[in-house]
């Protein structure tokens, strides 16, 4: 009995710290995104049969091939697991304070900002970048910000606002419009311009007045 239950915890061990497949991970992503109502997905089912049957019987997705469904699934079940502790959860209630729309409906491209200990909610990078350098249509004391994160593209994990790296003029488009897309590291910022034919990518402190204005066709 012993040597079962090490035989067990080893193997829980081992699929804890399995690396993931960022390949497959984008894979599903893009699936997801382009093929999916992504209202339908079952994120809260545990194996890739569950996901494939759920995804089959509610015609969630166009018709895929096997290997898609396959993707799909490895997308459904580690977007969950690895991340589910870091992700920007936000109140049913938040509004972004430059749009006026309801956050929560967009969690794919949530991010957040605290200031002076409130915390300001946005449906996309963009917003929260007016919130912050246009400081004469938003009045507070830049000096009080504590914390500024966005959530990757891919994973939904949540990363400090000015280490994330953006793609921009993508064919990717948020709630409004035109985005600064993040993403966690440069090899997957890369992954994406190329995919999706993004024209560059940039940080944080690149991030000006005319890029955002540029991304509202107010050049």
């Amino acid at each position: 009995m012993k040597f079962l239950w090490g035989l067990f915890f080893g193997f829980v061990v081992l699929w804890a710290n399995t690396p993931v497949d960022n390949y497959k991970l984008q894979k599903g992503q893009k699936i997801a995104h382009l093929m999916c109502d992504e209202a339908l997905l079952p994120y809260d089912r545990n194996s890739t049969e569950e996901i494939i049957f759920v995804v089959t019987k509610t015609k969630a997705c166009k018709h895929l091939s096997s290997s898609n469904l396959k993707a799909l699934s490895y997308f459904l079940q580690h977007s969950k697991h690895i991340h589910k502790h870091q992700h920007i959860t936000v109140p049913s209630e938040a509004k972004c304070p430059v749009c006026g729309m309801f956050v929560s409906k967009y969690p794919k491209w949530s991010a957040v900002m605290v200031v002076d200990g409130k915390s300001y909610y946005f449906d996309g990078v963009k917003d929260m970048m007016k919130y912050y350098i246009f400081d004469g249509d938003f009045v507070y004391d830049r000096a009080k910000i504590e914390h500024m994160w966005v959530s990757d593209y891919y994973t939904l994990e949540k990363i400090d606002a000015k280490s994330a790296y953006y793609v921009i003029d993508s064919n990717v488009y948020g709630p409004m419009g035109n985005e600064l897309i993040p993403f966690v590291s440069l090899k997957s910022a890369k992954d994406f311009l190329s995919q999706h034919h993004g024209t560059k990518i940039v940080r944080f402190e690149d991030i000006d007045d005319k890029i955002v204005l540029r991304l509202d066709g107010l050049e």
